[in-house]
This record gives C-alpha cells, sequence and structure tokens, in this order.
C-alpha cells in the first residue's frame, strides 16, 4: 500500500533536566560550567546563576583573609566562647564533686588534708600548673560566685577583640602561656601556697591588649587604670595570689610583643620561636624548682 505523501516528521528534542534532579525540566545552566540545573541547585552571583558544586568549588578555592599580625580572620570569637564554656563547666563540677579542687589546684608541695596525701607539682603534678587555671572558688568559700563572674566576665569583654586582631591560634596560645606563667611565679616565689583561678589568664589578655594598644597606637589608659587597680587588689587584699597575677601579666604582654611586633618577612617563624622560648624557660624554671624544693625537703627531714 503507498504511503500518502505529506511533510516528514522532524527530529525529537528533549526538554533538558537538571543534573542533579534529572525528573526536573529547566532551561537554565550554570554559567561557569553549563550544566542545567532546577532553581533549587543554583545561586545567584555577580554575573548570571551558578551550581551549588560551582560554589562550594569556588569557596574551597578562594584565600580566607588574614589579619594584620598573621593568622586566618574570624568574626566568631570561637576560641573565647570555648573558654568560658570549660570554665563554667569545671566549675560545675566543682559543685558536684567538691574534691576536683584537691585534685587540679595549684600547689608546689603540701600535704592535702581531704585527700590525706602529699600532692604538688615537685612530686609530679605538672598538670596542676594548667588545670588550676580553669577551677575557681566553690559559692562557700573566699568571695565565691564573684571569682568566676569576674574572670569571665573580663574573658568576654577583651577576649573577642583579641582574638579577632591576633587570630585563634595566637590568642589561645596567650591565654594558656599566660596561666601557666602565673602557675610557675607562684610555684618558684610561695611553692607551699594553693591558689585556683583563671587570673594568670586574665591578666595575660590585659597585658597584651596594652600591647596591642601601643601598636596600633591606640588610647590605653583605661587598660592601665583596669591594669592598676587589680594589681593594687591583689597585693592589698590577702589570700590572693599576686604572683599568679603578676606572672600572667608579664608572660602575656611579652609573648604579645613578639608577635605584633615581627616583621612581616619572617612573622611567622619569630612567632613560634618566642612562643617555644618562653615555654622552654617556664619549664626550665619548673625543673629547677622541683630540684631545689625536694632538696629542701630531704635535707629537713
Amino acid at each position: 500500500m503507498a504511503t500518502p505523501p505529506g511533510p516528514s516528521p522532524g527530529p525529537v528534542t528533549s526538554v533538558p533536566t537538571c543534573y542533579r534532579h534529572p525528573g526536573r525540566e529547566t532551561h537554565v545552566s550554570c554559567v561557569r560550567c553549563g550544566r542545567h540545573a532546577c532553581p533549587d541547585c543554583l545561586r545567584s552571583a555577580a554575573v548570571g546563576q551558578q551550581c551549588v558544586e560551582c560554589i562550594r568549588q569556588a569557596n574551597r578555592d578562594t584565600r580566607r583573609p588574614t589579619g594584620i599580625f598573621g593568622g586566618q580572620v574570624s568574626n566568631r570569637p570561637v576560641v573565647t566562647y570555648t573558654l568560658i564554656t570549660l570554665n563554667v563547666l569545671c566549675y560545675v563540677v566543682e559543685l558536684a564533686y567538691p574534691k576536683a579542687i584537691d585534685y587540679g589546684e595549684m600547689v608546689g608541695l603540701g600535704r592535702d588534708p581531704v585527700l590525706h596525701a602529699y600532692v604538688g607539682v615537685a612530686l609530679g603534678d605538672w598538670y596542676r600548673l594548667l588545670s588550676s587555671a580553669f577551677l575557681h572558688e566553690p559559692p562557700d568559700d573566699g568571695i565565691g560566685l564573684l571569682h568566676i563572674v569576674f574572670n569571665m566576665w573580663a574573658l568576654w569583654v577583651v577576649g573577642p577583640a583579641l582574638e579577632r586582631m591576633l587570630g585563634k591560634g595566637r590568642f589561645l596560645a596567650i591565654y594558656l602561656v599566660s596561666a601557666l606563667a602565673g602557675s610557675v611565679l607562684l610555684y618558684l616565689l610561695a611553692p607551699f601556697e594553693a591558689a585556683i583561678g583563671a587570673s594568670g589568664a586574665i591578666f595575660g589578655l590585659f597585658g597584651a591588649w596594652f600591647v596591642l594598644s601601643k601598636r596600633l597606637r591606640l588610647d590605653a589608659r583605661m587598660i592601665v587604670g583596669l591594669i592598676v587597680i587589680n594589681l593594687v587588689i591583689s597585693f592589698a587584699v590577702p589570700g590572693i595570689a599576686w604572683q599568679d597575677h603578676v606572672g600572667g601579666l608579664i608572660a602575656g604582654a611579652a609573648l604579645t610583643a613578639a608577635y605584633v611586633y615581627a616583621p612581616r618577612e619572617s612573622r611567622s617563624a619569630i612567632q613560634i620561636g618566642a612562643t617555644v622560648v618562653l615555654l622552654a624557660l617556664l619549664v626550665a624554671g619548673v625543673v629547677l624548682k622541683d630540684e631545689s624544693l625536694l632538696h629542701q625537703v630531704i635535707v629537713r627531714f
């Protein structure tokens, strides 16, 4: 049977679909890779629209801005908030288990009446040099809640700005090294006294803020007044470990000076080197004090 004459059918064209959702038809494509994508898989860009895969790749390839003293810029003070959280959590542990203070307080050498044992850094409890910086006075002792409230308030006030300008790593290094230096100076000058609190680290941040203010030519009168007032309180009020405060202040200021005055060409090397040297000096001081203190005890008994 003959086929009646007529127009021949044209080629069948398929409608493009989204590369992530094959069931969705779309006529829009990514300006970078050219793949068709549905509205859920596209994002507005400076020129046209890009698919989510190209956006992710661009974010990975983009170099993050660095701070004026090195380190990545962060708009969220993660380290500050983490330190505050750790201090509060440790305080909750203290309230639930009061012996935590006896196990973690800073003491060079002494007999703990609660643990019924001799304890201290001289006997190998080096962890006390840092653990004591996360403990605070219980509500029924000393100034009670004001101890942790003031320290955390100070950390909340000065921490975020310092973290943004110095970077997370440098800020954390200043905080921990200052806490360690405060404990070491207390150990060197008053090895038989016990102390707890983040005050050494807080004074270290005060010192860091002063140095940073001088480096950026900012008004430093407020931080100077805060340091002077707290030092006067440290020396005037009995029962306060002023050695911890002074040690933290000196270490925080010294380490920050190395961070912010280091020349750009060798900044990282100088900053790392200064941190290592200061830690080495603190360790050497503890080792020498261990030997001297144990020798005195042996001779006495």
